[in-house]
């Protein structure tokens, strides 16, 4: 069983801080930030409803976005999880959050501290499996590999933790709620050191 969310440092007894689950698409961000909100009784917000109406048609038409698209949505995330965050001491946000300078756009706007789980597979086979078998989703399969060419390693002074995306979910929610909970009682390990190895 995953440790409770009673793991994790009181909300009354520590400044609000925000989660974002980030990795390509088919890793799993919305399951893994589902189960972390649960355990942390907190406010989950899917990135992928924050996208403009334009930004929607152009991935259903299998074009990626490209940074302009993505600046505004970000701040849109960013904002919702500074307001959830602010209401129940922390919150979870699900987000591909490609590249360096887009978490830290995040970081800056968010206004709290911020921590990434990042969910990582090397095998773009089974990515592109959870893809194909997606229902109701706009983001076709064809753009995986854009995506995964856009993926910028995280850098050793970033919030972060490395965990293996084809790991069973609720071994990936007790890691993720343990190093949360390390974390924001100020033991965690840099990003370059705790990164799990495959």
């Amino acid at each position: 069983m995953p440790p409770s969310f009673q793991t994790i440092p009181n909300p009354a007894d520590a400044p609000p801080y925000a989660i974002i689950v980030m990795g390509v698409s088919g890793s799993g961000k919305s399951t893994l930030g589902a189960e972390l909100a649960r355990h942390l009784r907190c406010d989950f917000l899917e990135g992928d409803d924050f996208h403009s109406a334009d930004s929607v048609a152009k991935m259903r038409s299998g074009h990626p976005l490209d940074d302009q698209d993505r600046w505004p949505w970000l701040d849109r995330i960013a904002a919702g999880l500074h307001d959830a965050a602010l209401m129940d001491g922390t919150a979870v946000a699900a987000c591909s959050a490609l590249k360096r300078a887009y978490r830290d756009r995040l970081a800056d706007a968010v206004g709290m501290p911020l921590l990434f789980v990042f969910l990582d597979t090397k095998d773009s086979g089974e990515l592109a499996r959870r893809l194909v078998h997606r229902a109701d989703h706009y983001m076709p399969a064809s753009l995986l590999a854009s995506q995964l060419d856009t993926l910028e390693e995280l850098g050793p002074d970033e919030r972060a933790v490395t965990l293996d995306a084809e790991e069973a979910p609720d071994r990936l929610c007790a890691e993720a709620l343990a190093w949360i909970g390390r974390e924001m009682s100020g033991t965690a390990e840099t990003a370059g050191d705790a990164r799990r190895r495959s």
